[in-house]
């Protein structure tokens, strides 16, 4: 499953959620939400490094020859930012829960 698909509705910013409401959503009791969803965030986090490694790959065998580049090269540095801004994966996992895009 690819959770990086359609992470635009996903706050950036931390926000408190209804313990209760998660118990609804899920099914489950708290704690077992919990596990689940740390699992998932867990998956989303690789997810999102392998993705950034796979494109910053792309720049180390392009300036493998020039140290100056590599150091001064915008388009890393835009990709990184980029990367930055991402959600966190907890709120990634959370708010698909939400949605009702995962099952649990």
């Amino acid at each position: 499953m690819s959770f990086l698909r359609n992470i635009n509705n996903v706050k950036t910013n931390t926000e408190t959620i209804d313990c209760i409401h998660l118990e609804k959503k899920s099914g489950k009791n708290i704690y077992e939400t919990i596990c689940i969803l740390e699992k998932i965030s867990q998956k989303i986090n690789n997810q999102i490094k392998e993705d950034l490694y796979s494109k910053l790959e792309e720049f180390h065998f392009v300036n493998k020859n020039n140290l100056e580049e590599i150091f001064e090269n915008k388009e890393q540095i835009e990709l990184s930012k980029l990367y930055e801004k991402f959600p966190k994966p907890t709120s990634i996992s959370i708010q698909y829960l939400l949605d009702g895009k995962i099952k649990i």
